[in-house]
């Protein structure tokens, strides 16, 4: 059974989705722009029926959690916080972190400030030591054969520029129409799509992420990533609190980046990172994205999933199965954790 909870402090209130024995290793699953704590559905129910207590909250500026509608307030060292007063919150010391998208940084930043909190650290599409540290650190791992420099200054984080250039634009194109935004966002990944330039490289140059229209075009839903009534949830989220909040993560690359100053510039924590292997916009195959936390983890996993950048929706078996085949061999003591206490095995 899946429960909704809310932490609530003085300084902002979460809400959250939890399952499982409240005793269990705790999981804490963060997701991206734009999505919400339904975004891991297809998890939560599975590491709960392990034996994990698995949480997923919606982040600032998401679902029921406190909105905001000033851009400082997106930035993760306010986020950070939220997840660590959470953690609190839950009478725990450490977690297990997963992130996606924007969630990623969180749980590098977390587990590269806070080792102490975080038991073991995973991510989907969004390598360490890559977006925590913002926009310009990242753009040193833009594929230039892909993405000649003179055409594609920004390669394919150009669409995060557009935010700093045009934020109003940006916002209010997504807000028209909420449902008709989450349709085009939400899809599958294709093998086509590999080797060639993301449309995100071409959102300045375009005019906004769908040209001059002042309305995302209607596509139809792709039932490989969400249902109907999945979509409709996302929908009714970002029509109520706008995507002022969401889009603002993309304006806080400077502050993000002192922020991180101060962070350990290794991870000795187990680290799991699963790459998209059709995700054009997080693209870790083929460019160097990747390379920085080879260099830096030294107790790290790879794994490889044939999907999007949706992959917690669109490929959950696969994802599920890496996580836990991670905590298994990978983190220590999890498994024994699980166990029911006074069992009567003989030793």
């Amino acid at each position: 059974m899946i429960e909704s909870c809310f932490h609530k402090s003085a300084r902002h209130t979460t809400h959250y989705l939890a399952a499982g024995p409240k005793d269990g290793p705790l999981m804490i699953f963060v997701h991206g722009w734009p999505e919400l704590s339904i975004s891991w559905r297809h998890q939560l129910p599975v590491f709960a029926g392990l034996g994990f207590r698995a949480v997923a909250p919606d982040m600032r500026g998401y679902g029921q959690s406190s909105i905001y509608r000033t851009h400082d307030a997106y930035a993760q060292r306010e986020v950070v916080r939220d997840m660590l007063n959470l953690l609190d919150g839950l009478g725990r010391e450490r977690a297990i972190w997963v992130g996606h998208d924007w969630g990623s940084p969180t749980v590098w930043i977390l587990a590269r400030l806070y080792p102490e909190r975080s038991r073991a650290v995973a991510s989907l599409c969004v390598p360490p030591f890559t977006l925590e540290q913002g926009l310009d650190h990242v753009l040193r791992y833009v594929d230039r054969n892909v993405y000649p420099g003179d055409t594609f200054p920004y390669g394919q984080w150009d669409y995060m520029k557009f935010y700093e250039e045009n934020f109003a634009r940006a916002t209010e194109v997504f807000d028209a129409d909420p449902l008709k935004t989450a349709k085009v966002l939400f899809r599958k990944g294709s093998a086509d799509s590999v080797g060639q330039p993301s449309g995100t490289s071409m959102v300045r140059c375009n005019g906004g992420w769908f040209g001059p229209a002042d309305v995302a075009p209607d596509f139809p839903r792709d039932d490989d990533v969400v249902s109907e009534t999945d979509l409709a949830s996302y929908a009714e989220a970002l029509k109520r609190n706008s995507f002022f909040g969401p889009d603002s993560y993309y304006m806080n690359h400077l502050a993000n980046t002192e922020f991180t100053k101060t962070a350990a510039d290794r991870l000795t924590l187990p680290v799991l990172f699963l790459h998209a292997r059709f995700d054009a916009v997080c693209e870790t195959m083929i460019s160097s994205l990747a390379s920085p936390m080879r260099e830096r983890c030294s107790d790290l996993v790879e794994r490889v999933i044939d999907s999007g950048h949706w992959m917690a929706q669109e490929k959950p078996e696969e994802v599920n199965a890496a996580l836990a085949d991670w905590l298994m061999h990978r983190v220590p003591g999890v498994w024994r954790d699980l166990l029911p206490p006074n069992r009567g095995y003989a030793p």
